[in-house]
C-alpha cells in the first residue's frame, strides 16, 4: 500500500526527517516546548486539550470506504470538497512551520505492517511517535515508503463554515488519499489513537481481528487478552513481572497469533507508586519518555504523579523495551485467555464472573463500562456507556464485523487444540470455564444481579478464575 498522490508539502522553513530522541530533545528545548525533569523525562502541557475529541473525528464521504463505514455520532461523514479545502490549508499551514518527520510502521507482523509518515511541527511530538510506534532500521528506510501520512497541525484551527467540522478541532481519515488531518489540539493520544482508528478499518478486510486490548504471555506461552476502554486497568495488568509484555492498548489477532500494532507503551500515571507498579513507575525517572501534563516543580524539576492539577489524564509515553520483560518481536501465539476489563463506576456488576461463550459475545457488543475522567474531553467524572467492542471511538466498521470475528477465532482456537475440523466446533461451546475478574476487590463475590446479566471483566481460561490486582488504570 503506498499514498494515491504525493506530499503537497513545500516547507520554507528547515524539515527535520527521523531525529534521534537526543535531537529532539534540543530541538524541543530550543523551541520552548516543555521541560526536561529530574533523571531525564520530557514534560509537555496540551492544554487546553488534555484528552481525546471524540466529537471532532470525522471520515471523507468517498467512493470504496462509503459504503463500509458505520456512521453514525462516532463516525462522522465530511464531504469530499470540505475535506480538499481543510487539507489545502492545513498544508499551507505547515509550509510556515519548522517540521519533523517521522518514518515508522505500525504492526509487529510484517505480512500486515502499515508503514506510516508523520508530520508536526513540535520535536516532543514527535518523539511521542517515535516511542509509540515500530521503529524501522537502517535497511528500512533505503525502501520505505509510506502508505499513510499524518498531517499533524495543532495550532491550526478549522473553520466549520469553510471546512465542515464542528469546532476548530479535527481528525480527519481520508481512505482514498491515505491521509489523516489532525488540528486545533495538542494532546498527543490524537496521534496514537487515529492510527489505530485506521487499521481498525483496514486489517478486518485481511482476515485479521483488531483489538482494543493489552496482552502478555506466561512461561507456558498461554497468552492473556485484556480488553477494555482507557483507564480500565490494560496497561496496568498487562506489566506482569512474572509474565512477558506483548503490549499494552493494541493488537491484531490473525491465523497465526497475536501480535502488537505498536512499538511502545502510554501509560496513566496519575497516583502512580513504586511500590505498586514499580516497571512503570521506572520509565517515569528516565531519558526519552514523554511525561504529558504532568505536573513539574518549577525550581527542582521534580514531577508529582499524584497532582491532577492540570488533568486526571496525566500520560507517560515510553518506547516498550524500557518494560524489562517486554517480547522483543510483538508477537506471540493464539490467546488461552480472554478478560473483559470494566470500570464498573456504579456497582452493578459483581467483581468476577465466568462468562458462557454466548455471555461473552453479548457483553463484548455491548461493552458496559464507565469513561473515566480526563481520557475524553469534557469528561470529569466516571460516565457510565456502552462502549462496542470495548473501543467503540476506534471502530469505523459496525461492531458485528469484530464480533463476529472473535468468535471465529474462539472456535478456530478449539478445533486446533482438538484436533477438529473447523466446521464440528463451529457452534461447539467450550468446556473449560469462562471467568471474569472485576477491579473492585472490595466487593463480595456473587452473582450478577438480576437484569445486569453477566459481570464486570470476563475471563476465558483453563484455570480458575482469578481477581484482578493493581490500581484501576
Amino acid at each position: 500500500m503506498t499514498l494515491t498522490a504525493p506530499i503537497r508539502l513545500a516547507p520554507r522553513l528547515t524539515a527535520h526527517h527521523n531525529l534521534t530522541p537526543p535531537e529532539l530533545y534540543e530541538h524541543a528545548v530550543r523551541r520552548g516546548e516543555g521541560v526536561i525533569a529530574v533523571d531525564g523525562p520530557f514534560c509537555a502541557v496540551t492544554s487546553p486539550h488534555t484528552g481525546r475529541s471524540p466529537n471532532d473525528k470525522f471520515f471523507v464521504e468517498e467512493p470504496g470506504s462509503r459504503e463500509r463505514i458505520w456512521w453514525g455520532k462516532v463516525n462522522q461523514p465530511l464531504a469530499s470538497e470540505h475535506f480538499d479545502r481543510l487539507h489545502a490549508d492545513v498544508v499551507a499551514h505547515l509550509n510556515e512551520q519548522e517540521l519533523f518527520i517521522r518514518d515508522v510502521f505500525a504492526g509487529a507482523d510484517p505480512a500486515y505492517r502499515l508503514p506510516i509518515r508523520f508530520v508536526t511541527p513540535n520535536a516532543w511530538q514527535a518523539l511521542f511517535v517515535y516511542n509509540m510506534f515500530l521503529r524501522p532500521g537502517a535497511g528500512d528506510m533505503q525502501s520505505f515508503a509510506p502508505g499513510f501520512q499524518v498531517l499533524h497541525a495543532p495550532e491550526f484551527h478549522a473553520d466549520p463554515a469553510a471546512h465542515g467540522t464542528n469546532s476548530g478541532t479535527f481528525i480527519v481519515v481520508s481512505f482514498a488519499h491515505k491521509t489523516i488531518l489532525i488540528g486545533g489540539t495538542r494532546y498527543a493520544g490524537e496521534l496514537k489513537k487515529s492510527i489505530f482508528t485506521i487499521l481498525n478499518y483496514l486489517l478486518p478486510q485481511r482476515g485479521v481481528l483488531s483489538m482494543h486490548c493489552s496482552a502478555n504471555v506466561g512461561e507456558s506461552a498461554d497468552v492473556a487478552l485484556f480488553f477494555g476502554l482507557s483507564g480500565t486497568g490494560k496497561t496496568t495488568l498487562s506489566a506482569d513481572p512474572e509474565r512477558k509484555l506483548i503490549g499494552d492498548d493494541e493488537h491484531g489477532w490473525s491465523d497465526h497469533g497475536v501480535f502488537n500494532f505498536e512499538g511502545g507503551c502510554y501509560a496513566k500515571v496519575i497516583r502512580l507508586s513504586r511500590d505498586g507498579e514499580p516497571e512503570i513507575f521506572a520509565t517515569t525517572r528516565r531519558f526519552g519518555t514523554v511525561l504529558e501534563n504532568v505536573v513539574v516543580d518549577p525550581e527542582t524539576r521534580s514531577v508529582d504523579l499524584d497532582s491532577h492539577e492540570i488533568t486526571e489524564n496525566t500520560r507517560a509515553s515510553y518506547p516498550i523495551h524500557f518494560i524489562p520483560n517486554h517480547i522483543p518481536g510483538g508477537m506471540a501465539g493464539h490467546p488461552s485467555h480472554i478478560v473483559f476489563l470494566t470500570c464498573d463506576a456504579f456497582g452493578v456488576m459483581p467483581p468476577i464472573a465466568r462468562l458462557t461463550p454466548a455471555q461473552a459475545m453479548y457483553h463484548f457488543v455491548s461493552g458496559y463500562t464507565a469513561k473515566v475522567a480526563g481520557t475524553e474531553r469534557g469528561v470529569t467524572e466516571p460516565k457510565e456507556t456502552f462502549s462496542a467492542c470495548f473501543g467503540a471511538p476506534f471502530l469505523p466498521l459496525h461492531p458485528h464485523v469484530y464480533a463476529d470475528m472473535l468468535g471465529a477465532a474462539r472456535r478456530a482456537v478449539l478445533a486446533r487444540e482438538h484436533g477438529l475440523d473447523r466446521r464440528r466446533v463451529r457452534h461447539r461451546a467450550p468446556h473449560a470455564p469462562v471467568a471474569h475478574a472485576g477491579d473492585d476487590p472490595g466487593r463480595a463475590l456473587g452473582p450478577p444481579r438480576p437484569g445486569t446479566g453477566a459481570a464486570r471483566a470476563s475471563v476465558r481460561s483453563r484455570r480458575p478464575a482469578t481477581r484482578a490486582r493493581g490500581r484501576p488504570r
